[in-house]
């Protein structure tokens, strides 16, 4: 999941409705904490928003950096998961979240109003998800994984998404495809399940993929790094009413965003792990640091976290592939904007 340093976005959904919103485009238009005006009324100056245990999202590392001025976030409680994180955005509970594009991509088609304005989670050669098998495993390829079980931390996401791409890129049919069974295991047990074959294939990231290839035993299939290079994975969403009410907000919020991307992209790790763990001390909540030392980069592929169509096509299309969504419903360049961003010209 995915919002946070270290880098976590942990997406929950069943494997082909993974986004049911009965009423969202209704309920939607309810957002923000205070009644604004675009023709001049007062603007929201408090965000509400969910956080993650253990770890800092940009938006709190940029507020403390001082990147957003008069602005300030209100956390609400923390997220279970990234679809969850944008519906409680869609639906007015909070003012933003943030989720995996494809996840972006199916909230939009189901009639959400919201607008993606600023990628901040995603691959790159220090910050990837593994898929990996036991060192004596037989699985060398994408077809020896026909009936065999991969376990992952959420269906229909991330996950889900890069192994079908792995195996459609390599020669597997969509009926072949539908024999590979994704099974759903909490993050912190499915190196354990791959250990006691449990399931074949256990896909691993961040603190756990690294204390997992220390202990030794496994083996990369493939990586997503591997798989698609660097790219901007997830982005955070706002509402379209919020944006138009608040633009000034907006445009602090997204720009403190990127600052705070390029600032973690310059600043020596030592001094970002470091400073992560002050703001995780300072907010009192009795948390963890220890996964903070692990944390080695938010991954986001463009200057400031500017969004391209790139970024939602190829999600796009692999939720036509599957059925999700019809072909020509969602378009990637209305998916997002980059007009709040003022690093994206950068």
């Amino acid at each position: 999941m995915p919002s946070a340093l270290p880098v976590s976005l942990l997406p929950a959904a069943s494997r082909r409705q993974f986004l049911v919103l009965a009423g969202l485009a209704a309920a939607a238009t309810a957002c923000g904490t205070a009644t604004a005006s675009p023709g001049g009324g007062k603007e929201v100056t408090k965000l509400r928003y969910q956080g993650s245990v253990g770890a800092v999202t940009l938006p709190e590392l940029a507020q403390d950096l001082g990147y957003f001025g008069n602005v300030t976030l209100d956390w609400v409680g923390n997220t279970i998961s990234g679809p969850q994180d944008i519906q409680s955005a869609a639906t007015g509970q909070t003012d933003f979240g943030g989720a995996f594009n494809g996840s972006v991509v199916k909230l939009i088609a189901a009639g959400a109003p919201v607008k993606a304005v600023i990628g901040y989670y995603g691959v790159d050669q220090a910050s990837y998800e593994g898929y990996y098998v036991l060192e004596d495993s037989p699985i060398r390829s994408a077809r020896d994984l026909i009936g065999k079980k991969v376990g992952v931390n959420t269906l229909g996401a991330h996950y889900e998404a890069l192994l079908d791409i792995y195996l459609q890129r390599n020669g597997l049919s969509p009926s072949e495809i539908a024999k590979v069974e994704p099974l759903v295991l909490p993050p912190v047990n499915t190196e354990q399940a791959l250990r006691q074959k449990q399931i074949d294939v256990a896909v691993l990231g961040g603190i756990l993929r690294d204390k997992a290839v220390a202990a030794g035993g496994i083996r990369p299939l493939f990586t997503d790094f591997d798989l698609l290079g660097a790219f901007t994975a997830g982005t955070y969403v706002l509402t379209n009413r919020f944006l138009k009410a608040n633009p000034t907000t907006s445009r602090i919020f997204v720009t403190g965003v990127a600052k705070a991307i390029e600032w973690a992209r310059t600043t020596p790790r030592e001094q970002v792990i470091a400073r992560s763990v002050d703001i995780v001390r300072k907010r009192g909540r009795n948390e963890d640091t220890s996964a903070l030392q692990y944390w080695k980069s938010a991954g986001v592929a463009e200057t400031g976290g500017r969004i391209s169509d790139a970024e939602f096509q190829l999600w796009i299309d692999w939720l036509v592939s599957h059925g999700d969504i019809k072909a020509g419903q969602v378009r990637a360049a209305d998916v997002y904007t980059n007009s709040f961003n003022e690093l994206s010209a950068r």
